[in-house]
């Protein structure tokens, strides 16, 4: 994967969108052929118009499943993603909503039996993030946004969509790098990805004897629309050389974990997150 120098840039409100930065992240890349590991399944996304939920789409589609795009409310993007999945042959469907809301986790879950009439794959991947120098400076809202994007949502997916899976479902959790190295000016998002992948041991646990898998991705600095709508202009044209392989990840570097992790290739695997971090080792 050739380096793309990033030029400063800066969007005012998050999530972000994928519409508007410079390069556009790459999601789909030619050389990726589907073997049909998932055919004929039925995935929910969370965060699924762009980025990394984007690209786990766009490679679950090859796979053969059809995707539920669950997102908040950046419709360009999620139509730009309903379009490519559908160009590769399969059914998208788009719900615009708050995943902190557990009775809009629950409506969601609604539509896709209504639609589909099953579901064997979680994608737990929205997530907001929120600069702050110090401690002092977060306040109780943010606290609680934070928490109820990133953590709760998940607790509330699970619950809406577990009395409808199957032995041989799968459940998968975006955490991050911060929640092994932490990161001094993301502290409330680093304690929320450190509690996923507590969640994630914790629930595959719970669900062995069912014959569910649940795991996690801890991806690293990932060109995403999060970035330049939450860092200053200097510090997103640097984003992503401090790693070993000195240069921020495509999402398209990551959606391959989901894939094996949403396959039968991974009926082996279950409490464990997955590391595509340009080369950051964190012992976890």
């Amino acid at each position: 994967m050739a380096e793309k120098e990033i030029p400063k840039q800066q969007q005012s409100r998050q999530p972000g969108v994928e519409s508007e930065m410079k390069p556009k992240p790459e999601s789909s890349p030619d050389y990726y052929r589907g073997g049909g590991k998932l055919d004929s399944k039925v995935a929910i996304i969370t965060g699924g118009d762009s980025g990394i939920g984007r690209a786990v789409g766009l490679a679950f589609a090859k796979e053969g499943a059809d995707i539920v795009v669950v997102y908040l409310n950046e419709h360009g993007d999620a139509n730009e993603t309903k379009k490519q999945i559908e160009q590769r042959g399969r059914k998208c469907k788009l719900i615009s909503g708050n995943v902190g809301d557990e009775k809009f986790c629950a409506e969601v879950s609604s539509q896709v039996l209504s639609e589909f009439g099953h579901v064997e794959i979680l994608v737990n991947n929205a997530a907001e993030q929120h600069v702050r120098e110090s401690i002092l400076d977060i306040d109780n809202a943010q606290l609680e946004r934070t928490f109820r994007t990133n953590i709760f949502s998940m607790f509330y997916m699970v619950k809406a969509v577990l009395p409808h899976m199957k032995k041989g479902a799968r459940i998968i959790n975006t955490t991050s790098v911060t929640a092994y190295k932490g990161s001094p000016h993301l502290l409330d998002y680093s304690a929320t990805k450190g509690a996923i992948v507590a969640f994630t041991r914790s629930l595959s646990l719970q669900l062995a004897e069912r014959g569910i898998c649940v795991n996690g991705v801890a991806p690293g600095p990932i060109w995403t629309p999060l970035i330049p709508s939450t860092f200053p202009p200097d510090k997103v044209a640097d984003f992503g050389k401090n790693v070993p392989m000195k240069r921020p990840g495509q999402p398209d570097e990551v959606a391959p974990c989901y894939v094996f992790l949403a396959s039968e290739d991974s009926s082996y695997t279950s409490g464990q997150v997955l590391h595509p971090n340009g080369g950051t080792i964190v012992n976890g």
